[in-house]
């Protein structure tokens, strides 16, 4: 079966700096994958990478079986993105905004029902720059699922949210997941990655230091204490 997402042998430098160096993983359909690491650590290169925003210089992209930098807009279509800083233009209201993209996409999901999940009609009637940090993040992961893709990229999607609010967001990830879409997930919560995870890729220094099944990689430890001893090796 084709991987939702693989890197094989990334690398991707800016001037002298080496932001991805040789980097492998994959994540499979039907499955979480959290991508987790150190600021700096190259992860949201490699992000970028897989979503077509950046070209690798060395290496092979792919998602859903395609080059991401030179994918077609049928492609495209295909898979749902969540950046870090929203992209959400400041005019435009929520709910109009997502009913806008909705009408984009062949068979988008109900918006009403987003809006209704993720609490957006409490503030349907503000613009996007009076809405506080949370809401734009409600309002980001609403944009990037209406299309009802098969891959989903998140970066950071419960950030700025209060407790009940996460809560919310991982009931409908997982609901996403078992749909049979492949999330791939960025964020520096161990929490998060635990509720979350069926696997785990961490990144430090640009290249993988660990991969594998939240009971394979952790044998019974902590997360946290597995992340920093794998971390801390590249770093020493």
């Amino acid at each position: 079966m084709t991987p939702a997402v693989s890197a094989a042998g990334l690398r991707k430098s800016f001037g002298s700096v080496r932001a991805v160096d040789d980097l492998t993983w994959s994540a499979g359909l039907g499955q979480i994958t959290a991508v987790l690491g150190p600021n700096g650590a190259g992860k949201t290169t490699t992000m970028e990478i897989l979503e077509g925003l950046q070209r690798a210089d060395a290496g092979e992209a792919r998602v859903l079986g395609t080059d991401p930098w030179d994918a077609p807009a049928e492609h495209r279509a295909r898979v749902g993105v969540m950046l870090q800083d929203g992209g959400l233009p400041n005019g435009a209201r929520p709910v109009a905004l997502l009913r806008h993209l909705a009408s984009l996409y062949a068979a988008p999901l109900p918006v009403d029902d987003l809006v209704q999940r993720l609490g957006i009609d409490r503030f349907a009637g503000t613009t996007v720059r009076r809405l506080s940090g949370g809401q734009k993040q409600r309002v980001a992961l609403a944009a990037s699922l209406v299309g009802d893709p098969e891959v989903v990229f998140l970066d950071e999607p419960t950030a700025g949210l209060d407790p009940h609010a996460r809560l919310d967001v991982y009931d409908l990830v997982r609901e996403v997941r078992d749909r049979g879409v492949g999330v791939v997930v960025t964020t520096h919560s161990f929490e998060e990655a635990e509720r979350l995870a069926d696997h785990l890729v961490v990144i430090s220094d640009g290249r993988v230091v660990g991969d594998g099944t939240p009971s394979s990689l952790c044998a019974g430890r902590p997360l946290e204490d597995v992340y920093f001893e794998l971390t801390r090796k590249v770093h020493r």
